[in-house]
């Protein structure tokens, strides 16, 4: 469950790279590397990748998964964001019986410089529960969080935060603003099917009942739209 976003050298760049940031090892550990991938040429219908681990100073985010990293762009500058996911309990409190015992990541919002290798922490007071499995879209300098699962409080609220990142000369400004509307859902799967819609499919509404309903997600003047859609009919197994 690593966080996975794509990363354009400037909004008019046709160059895309790729962001890999966290998730389990094969041993069933906990990365907190981040990794840069991009295409070095294509040949013959054989595409040649190279992936480049980034190192990182400052507010390091902890190893997680569950997570979330996207890419805004403000003022012609571009800023990894990092929010949310799932993290083993601390050292001290891992007992052979508890070893694999998970908990919430602080609900900071981690700004990331792919260019220095900087990450800053941001805390917002609209952001109080950690969360994993959420789903977020990210529009220019605006990033959405839609709904998600709170492991302290096992609920998944009906969620939706408008995270805006200015990125001005000096220090970036981070603000959060909380939006009606929201959806209960974890571990949805969200397509692009526009520059201004989405499709939201599956995910649950409860540990042991999965979402059978879709939605669409369209974007307008900045304002966010979610409606539901036709549901397919649905085979058994899926059911």
């Amino acid at each position: 469950y690593p966080a996975t976003c794509t990363f354009r050298d400037g909004l008019d760049s046709e160059k895309q790279q790729y962001i890999i940031h966290g998730g389990k090892t094969p041993n069933n550990e906990l990365s907190d590397k981040i990794y840069v991938m991009s295409v070095v040429s294509k040949n013959n219908k054989k595409v040649t990748f190279r992936c480049t681990e980034k190192d990182l100073v400052g507010d390091v985010p902890e190893a997680r998964y569950g997570h979330s990293i996207d890419v805004v762009y403000s003022r012609g500058r571009s800023m990894g964001v990092v929010f949310g996911g799932r993290s083993y309990i601390s050292s001290a409190q891992r007992t052979t019986e508890k070893w694999n015992s998970v908990a919430d990541c602080l609900p900071h919002v981690f700004l990331v410089d792919f260019e220095f290798g900087c990450s800053t922490a941001y805390s917002l007071p609209e952001l109080q529960d950690g969360l994993s499995f959420h789903v977020s879209i990210s529009r220019n300098d605006t990033i959405y969080i839609l709904g998600g699962h709170s492991l302290a409080n096992n609920i998944r609220p009906a969620n939706l935060y408008r995270i805006r990142v200015d990125l001005p000369l000096g220090s970036p400004a981070v603000n959060c603003t909380v939006l009606p509307g929201g959806i209960s859902v974890s571990s949805a799967i969200l397509t692009q099917t526009s520059s201004d819609e989405f499709v939201l499919v599956g995910g649950y509404q409860l540990d042991n009942q999965k979402r059978m309903v879709c939605n669409v997600i369209s974007f307008e003047d900045n304002k966010i739209e979610i409606r539901e859609m036709e549901t397919p009919d649905w085979t058994p197994d899926i059911k």
